[in-house]
């Protein structure tokens, strides 16, 4: 049985023999759709998002028991392993809550902490931190040694109170707290870089900007950083100081001592030069991960849509990569996308030669039996879609805009090569464009699905995700559709539920 199949049952709400059988299928190499079209019987009938949930899942769980044995794994070559430190590590649920529990015992580089540990100042620290002393100076004078580097009792003060500083960064309960606020009223703010104003123009609403951080839309949190990636804005998060100097004071404020003076001057130094910037990565990384995942999910919708718009069916078809300087390539597919004729005109800026443009399509048409144009959606698209529109043909002739995304990587790929050895990428380019307007599914699962355009900011978000989502949705828009045995390429076959390529 899998370590993990419990837990998953329980936060999904289904029975463990149905995640127990998906995994084990998921194991013997099964896909997403094949699962939940061919092994109802074993999973109860459970649908793509659920048998999806069940593989991600598991995956996180796995990665987060990878962590933990290692986790565990340092802290005994250490000798500091404790029962009470095993069983809270044992529990954690998050990677959160393992590295809290494990930053005290984390390797580090030398701090300020760790040199005043040396100068030995940590029973002085101690000695602070019960807040049972008045006489704080004259404990302090103890601690004076020239040998050890500590001139005065200040000097030893000072020190003390940067091992204090670490001790409160590192405790777990009072980490988890400031992250609370941090998720509840962290303010994610953006600013403009000086002097990058006149090149980071197209950021401008982001020059002065503030939300809440957790609430903040998924497009914004990508525009802003991508802003800071490219060196234009500037990114902060963080709540109300106060606030957050105030839970620290509430936990480890004893009483008004002169010692718990030291200990207040120590957490405001612990959350503002430790714990702020720490929490601050934790939580873009949080976020970042949100905007990601809902994101990709748009992405993954909006390439169901492209896969799965209607076919134009088996029609003639005559389709154009429109160009100004370098013309229009045309080709001229038969009803099964086979490549008849192929030719470049010039009817654009700069040769302008409109006319011949004009006479050679009409001729084209007439001679293949056209009964469809496909025009790119590219540079000189609408130009070419015009051009097109004021052609009086002697039939029927339907034009559509087609989305040219991905067809360049296409037209260079082996595929492509295997497909049209003695064509140039230009003719092959258009040939995809009019096989898409034939049969949209059939021709784009030859491209990479992270090439076809699905989103703004589809190269911002995590690749790894993207491409497991993306294709998911392709097995899935395939085996929703079929395949026609006799005319299905290899690319397309491969993606059938039980096959590969």
């Amino acid at each position: 049985m899998n370590t993990f199949t419990d837990k998953i049952a329980h936060k999904l709400q289904i029975a463990s023999w149905q995640v127990e059988n998906t995994l084990k299928l998921f194991s013997e190499e099964a896909t997403l759709p094949f699962i939940a079209r061919y092994r109802k019987e074993q999973t109860g009938s459970l649908d793509e998002v659920q048998i999806g949930a069940i593989r991600d899942e598991n995956e996180r769980l796995t990665a987060l028991n990878k962590r933990r044995n290692a986790i565990i794994e340092s802290i005994v070559e250490q000798n500091k392993m404790t029962f009470d430190l095993e069983q809270k590590l044992n529990v954690a649920e998050t990677f959160s809550e393992l590295e809290d529990l494990y930053l005290p015992y984390k390797p580090k580089r030398r701090t300020r902490a760790t040199i005043a540990q040396e100068k030995g100042l940590e029973p002085l620290a101690k000695m602070l931190m019960t807040q049972h002393y008045g006489d704080v100076e004259n404990m302090a004078r103890r601690f004076v040694s020239k040998e050890k580097g500590v001139v005065t009792s200040r000097e030893a003060l000072d020190g003390a109170c940067d091992i204090i500083a670490e001790w409160i960064s590192e405790d777990a309960y009072a980490r988890n707290r400031i992250r609370n606020l941090f998720r509840r009223s962290g303010i994610l703010q953006s600013k403009v870089v000086k002097d990058k104003k006149e090149e980071a123009q197209k950021y401008t609403d982001w020059f002065d900007f503030s939300e809440n951080a957790m609430k903040a839309p998924s497009h914004r949190v990508l525009a802003m950083f991508r802003g800071e990636k490219e060196g234009f804005l500037r990114l902060n998060i963080e709540p109300e100081a106060d606030d957050a100097i105030a839970i620290l004071e509430r936990q480890f404020v004893k009483n008004d001592s002169s010692s718990s003076n030291y200990i207040l001057r120590s957490l405001k130094d612990s959350y503002k030069r430790l714990i702020q910037p720490s929490l601050e990565n934790e939580i873009r990384t949080e976020i970042k991960a949100a905007a990601d995942k809902k994101a990709i999910r748009v992405f993954g919708e909006n390439l169901r849509q492209l896969l799965l718009a209607a076919p134009i069916g088996e029609k003639n078809v005559m389709a154009i990569d429109p160009g100004f300087r370098t013309g229009c390539k045309i080709v001229c597919l038969n009803r099964q996308g086979d490549l008849l004729h192929n030719e470049t005109v010039y009817p654009h800026p700069p040769q302008n030669d409109r006319k011949k443009a004009i006479h050679k399509i009409r001729s084209l048409v007439n001679a293949f039996n056209i009964e469809a144009i496909a025009i790119g959606n590219g540079t000189a698209g609408r130009e070419t879609e015009d051009l097109i529109g004021g052609i009086r043909f002697d039939r029927d002739v339907m034009a559509v805009m087609v989305n040219e995304s991905g067809a360049s990587i296409y037209s260079a790929s082996e595929v492509a090569r295997r497909e049209f050895p003695d064509y140039d990428v230009t003719v092959r380019g258009a040939v995809s464009i009019g096989r898409r307007l034939q049969d949209p599914l059939s021709e784009l699962v030859k491209i990479d699905p992270k090439s076809i355009g699905v989103g703004q900011y589809q190269h911002d978000v995590d690749q790894k995700a993207l491409k497991q989502r993306l294709d998911d949705v392709v097995i899935s828009c395939v085996n929703s559709v079929g395949v026609n045995l006799n005319t299905a390429g290899k690319e397309l076959l491969s993606y059938v539920s039980g096959m590969n390529a």
